[in-house]
């Protein structure tokens, strides 16, 4: 029996086409981030309860709401949303355990700007003011562009997102990391 039927035979999600498997996958992380970890939160939880997971589950985790910051905002507001440190922190190297080092780079560079001016922005209206007035706000813009170019040029996307394309690319390569032993 060659590795790759094994590996189905271990791991029967493999069989599935890429947007089942995407959604076993969302399924998996559902049903294990404890309901007390809001990614929101400043406290840190979120990140801990990632840390208990198997290293590709952790990157997807810690990656999921990236994904969806950058369909709705630009990347410099996910962090008015998902700025905590540890979850930062886990967010970048999920991106780099999932072989996005690019969107790894700009997401660090984003956060590098935002960071030290979240003080300064008492609501989502003082977002965009705060950064043109610290001469932030075209950078950020051009980082989001970068994303989101990487969102469109990418043939094989999933759902439209190199997120969850990396994924699914990572889930077939390395089924352990994601599903457990």
């Amino acid at each position: 029996m060659g590795a790759e039927s094994d590996n189905q035979h271990r791991y029967p999600a493999l069989s599935l086409s890429d947007k089942e498997l995407l959604e076993e996958i969302l399924s998996k992380l559902s049903s294990s981030i404890s309901a007390l970890a809001d990614p929101y939160s400043d406290d840190g939880s979120y990140a801990a309860a990632i840390r208990r997971m198997p290293m590709g589950l952790r990157a997807m985790a810690a990656t999921h709401y990236l994904d969806i910051s950058l369909t709705l905002d630009d990347i410099g507001w996910h962090f008015l949303n998902f700025g905590e440190p540890n979850l930062v922190k886990e967010t970048e190297s999920g991106l780099r355990e999932l072989g996005l080092n690019d969107l790894a780079e700009w997401f660090a560079e984003a956060f590098e700007i935002v960071n030290p001016l979240r003080p300064e922005i008492k609501s989502g209206d003082e977002y965009y003011e705060c950064l043109t007035r610290h001469g932030r706000m075209e950078r950020i813009r051009e980082l989001t562009q970068n994303a989101r170019d990487k969102e469109s040029g990418s043939p094989d996307a999933v759902l439209g997102s190199p997120i969850y394309a990396a994924w699914i690319k990572y889930a077939r390569g390395h089924p352990e990391n994601v599903f457990g032993s």
